[in-house]
């Protein structure tokens, strides 16, 4: 089935057992398998499926073992939360996403996260291998001149604001990027040099191009990398096939999206949050049903609300 578009999708998804019958065909194929021991051989219930095998003997359904696992919410508002969160270039508020499918914000809100783990990339991908990498970091948070001046970082302590609390300073994000690429992302503690090198290192298979700032982290990479570097401080921003632009036009995506659309991130959140962005960039070339389809094949992983708000 192609879907254009979100009413023909809900067009389709009209039935739940319409809905399940797909997802189970996606999931599944021909041969539905036990999530508990991995068993095919099963057979049907009244709400789903029973593993036959001595061992486990347990009933599922196509939810178990997904983001969609314990939840009450039906797949056509599932499949409608999955097509508005994957489709919008800058993300889809709670707020925003429980007035357009008529649940209450906090599931919105939980739905949201399920599906940026579903979004999130199981295994590191490598970059570089047949095209030159930028590399960067960025920061995300208010300006100083713009905070209250309680909020400021005390002139007398770095470590505190003016009015003696417990100062954060912006969050880091490191991106990789390849050149008519994908994108890879990470929230650290800090812009340290073994923070930066690791994650190219994870990342960039040896004597990959790599093109970054000046930053002084980054001059460990010519031990590994044929790296160079764009002179920002003379006001150089491109010289031959030597920028970063790349990496610095997806920051601007993803600073308006944050700041746009979520307002602020905490520290414990931020890192499902950048996962979303990056799934939606690196599927970017993917029509809709494409992308729809292939999201919903990596829907395999389970978030409980309990871990989620710990």
């Amino acid at each position: 089935m192609q879907f254009k578009s979100l009413p023909h999708l809900l067009d389709y998804f009209k039935e739940e057992s319409t809905c399940i019958e797909y997802y189970e065909n996606l999931r599944w194929g021909d041969e539905p398998a036990c999530p508990h021991c991995g068993c095919v051989t099963v057979g049907r219930t009244k709400r789903g499926w029973r593993c036959s095998t001595k061992g486990c003997g347990k009933k599922f359904s196509v939810r178990t073992g997904t983001i969609f696992e314990q939840s009450n919410i039906k797949f056509r508002i599932w499949f409608a939360a999955i097509w508005l969160a994957t489709e919008h270039k800058k993300g889809i508020s709670s707020v925003q996403l429980a007035i357009d499918l008529g649940i209450t914000q906090k599931s919105a809100w939980f739905v949201l996260h399920r599906i940026r783990e579903m979004l999130r990339e199981k295994a590191p991908q490598m970059l570089g291998e047949n095209n030159a990498v930028e590399t960067d970091a960025t920061h995300i948070g208010g300006k100083e001149k713009n905070k209250h001046f309680p909020k400021r970082r005390s002139r007398d302590h770095n470590l505190i604001t003016n009015e003696g609390k417990l100062y954060k300073p912006k969050k880091v994000v490191l991106g990789i990027i390849e050149r008519n690429g994908k994108v890879a992302l990470k929230y650290v503690d800090g812009e340290t040099t073994s923070n930066m090198v690791e994650f190219v290192k994870t990342h960039v298979p040896a004597d990959s191009t790599i093109y970054s700032d000046e930053a002084p982290a980054y001059k460990q990479l010519k031990k590994t990398y044929k790296h160079d570097n764009v002179k920002h401080s003379l006001s150089i921003y491109v010289e031959g096939q030597v920028h970063t632009n790349t990496i610095e036009n997806f920051w601007s995506v993803l600073k308006r999206g944050l700041y746009g659309v979520y307002h602020q991130v905490s520290d414990k959140h931020i890192s499902r949050y950048l996962d979303e962005y990056a799934a939606r960039f690196n599927n970017r070339s993917l029509t809709s049903n494409e992308r729809f389809n292939q999201f919903l094949e990596g829907s395999e992983s389970t978030l409980p609300y309990k871990s989620l708000v710990q």
